[in-house]
C-alpha cells in the first residue's frame, strides 16, 4: 500500500517514527514534509497530502501536528478526503469500517508514539465494512459536497 504522510513542524518526530516503525515490502510512504522541526504552515502540508489521495495517486494518507486538529481541519476541505482524528485504537478502527475515512490525523503532543503506532497499524489493517447502511451516509455526504446543501 501506498500511503501519503506529512507533517509540520509539531508533528515531524512522530511521522520520523511512524515512518520508521511501519516501512516495509508491503507499506511504502512518500514523505510531503516538513522535513525539519522549523516552524511551517501546516495548511501547506495536509492540502498537499489530500489532493494527492484524492486524485488516487495514494490509497490513504496520514497527517500529524502538534494536535491533528489543525490537519483535519484543512485536509476535509478538499473533496474527495474524509479525514478523521483518532487519539485512540476504537476510533482508528471505526473511522475505516463506518466511514471509509482514506487520512488520518493524529495529534504528537496527544498521543504517545506506542500508542501512535498501535493506532496507524488499527488504521491502515482495518477495511472498510461495506454495509449498506454505511454507504448510504458516505453518499449522502458525497452529495452535500458536491451539491451544497439538501
Amino acid at each position: 500500500m501506498r500511503v501519503a504522510i506529512g507533517s509540520d513542524h509539531g508533528g515531524f518526530q512522530l511521522k520520523e517514527l511512524i515512518k520508521k516503525e511501519l516501512s516495509g515490502p508491503e507499506l511504502e510512504f512518500m514523505d510531503f514534509g516538513t522535513h525539519s522541526t522549523d516552524s511551517c504552515d501546516y495548511p501547506d502540508i495536509a492540502f498537499a497530502v489530500a489532493e494527492a489521495v484524492a486524485r488516487g495517486e495514494f490509497a490513504r494518507g496520514i497527517l500529524i501536528c502538534g494536535t491533528g486538529i489543525g490537519m483535519c481541519i484543512a485536509a476535509n476541505k478538499v473533496p474527495g478526503v474524509r479525514a478523521a482524528l483518532c487519539h485512540d485504537v476504537f476510533s482508528a478502527r471505526a473511522t475505516r469500517e463506518h466511514n471509509d475515512s482514506n487520512i488520518l490525523t493524529l495529534g504528537e503532543r496527544v498521543v504517545g508514539p506506542g500508542l501512535a503506532v498501535m493506532i496507524v497499524q488499527t488504521w491502515l489493517g482495518t477495511a472498510f465494512s461495506g454495509d449498506e447502511r454505511h454507504k448510504r451516509r458516505l453518499a449522502k455526504i458525497e452529495r452535500y459536497s458536491v451539491e451544497g446543501g439538501n
